[in-house]
């Protein structure tokens, strides 16, 4: 066989692989999807021809019974604790055409993280951030085991404003910047040193650029590191350019590794104002930023009226906090800035 032959073998070889391995993605796919659509009819089924208004013990005992059958005929998958997840599965996505959209892009195994989370809020916002962005399993589990909901400023937002920010989300495929916006971020895998400089954060930032913009969202795009502007001849340096894609607008990261000050954020604004003039191309947003310090005042950022300016601050932990410690943290913020909201609502009214 001369080397035209080789070639041309292993180009089909290429080709065949590639034909066979996206055949057996699809086959995996419409497994899921039947899978878990077979769940939900099962926890259908019971739900609502064997235990509507029946008691909760014959409830257990009748599942009980189904289960040690069915597990000697199809195996562990239908064992008790399995069951009861089909009933709260249909319980928690009761309407079909919502869950048919959902089982072709979630596996069985991120539906069993979600109906982990009994707050239908939050598990709606876990859902669809989860769907939109195909997170994995495992994404999905440290996404919620590192607070998302509670990081994410959509979480001190009114209900209502939640729900239309996520339906936005669903349906048109428009992140807002409450969904967008999160305080802290966790850079722990930056594997910082316990001294280091505002360059040793954007190296390290750059060097784990992948991790960093799953933390982000996935829909970060990196442009640019100390991009140069000139202003009057003088010259400035933007630290981290970065574009969205959804939101369709350029995002500034500015480092700093100190407590915010309020002259960062004449700062930022003259950046902000500069990209909206020179940089923004037609048909996007204007640009935001967001300011990463190592502490931050809640009530200099709100007294600056920094949203107003399209400017977010936003603490950033480089040391891992214990799960427990940092969501009871964000639950008590989260609890505080609903107070101030509705306090400010009736002082309107």
């Amino acid at each position: 066989m001369n080397n035209l032959d080789n070639t041309n073998v292993e180009n089909l070889y290429s080709i065949i692989v590639s034909l066979i391995e996206n055949a057996k993605r699809n086959v995996a796919i419409k497994i899921n999807s039947e899978m878990t659509f077979l769940y939900w009819n099962i926890g259908k089924y019971i739900t609502e021809n064997i235990l509507d208004n029946k008691k909760a013990e014959y409830g257990k005992s009748i599942i009980n019974k189904l289960s040690k059958k069915l597990v000697i005929e199809y195996g562990k998958g239908y064992s008790k604790a399995n069951i009861f997840r089909m009933l709260k599965f249909y319980e928690y996505f009761t309407d079909i055409e919502k869950f048919s959209t959902l089982s072709r892009k979630l596996s069985w195994s991120h539906f069993v993280e979600l109906l982990q989370i009994s707050d239908k809020l939050k598990r709606e916002f876990y859902t669809i951030m989860c769907a939109n962005e195909l997170w994995s399993v495992r994404t999905l589990r440290e996404r919620i085991s590192s607070a998302l909901f509670e990081r994410t400023a959509i979480s001190q937002k009114s209900e209502q404003t939640i729900i239309n920010d996520l339906q936005l989300l669903n349906k048109d495929n428009k992140m807002s910047t409450n969904l967008f916006f999160r305080d802290p971020y966790i850079l722990d895998f930056l594997d910082l040193k316990d001294t280091y400089s505002e360059k040793d954060l954007e190296n390290a930032i750059l060097n784990e650029l992948e991790r960093f913009i799953l933390e982000m969202g996935n829909d970060f795009a990196f442009l640019s590191r100390q991009k140069r502007i000139t202003i009057d001849g003088e010259d400035y340096y933007i630290d981290l350019l970065f574009y969205h894609r959804k939101m369709k607008r350029l995002v500034i990261i500015e480092l700093k590794l100190d407590k915010f000050k309020p002259e960062y954020k004449g700062q930022v604004e003259l950046y902000l104002k500069w990209l909206n003039r020179y940089e923004k191309a037609e048909g996007e947003e204007t640009p935001i930023a967001i300011i990463l310090c190592a502490s931050k005042s809640n009530m200099m950022a709100e007294l600056l009226e920094l949203d107003n300016s399209g400017i977010h601050v936003a603490q950033y932990l480089t040391k891992y906090v214990p799960k427990d410690i940092l969501q009871q943290k964000f639950i008590d913020s989260i609890e505080k800035a609903k107070k101030q909201l509705e306090q400010r609502k009736n002082i309107e009214d």
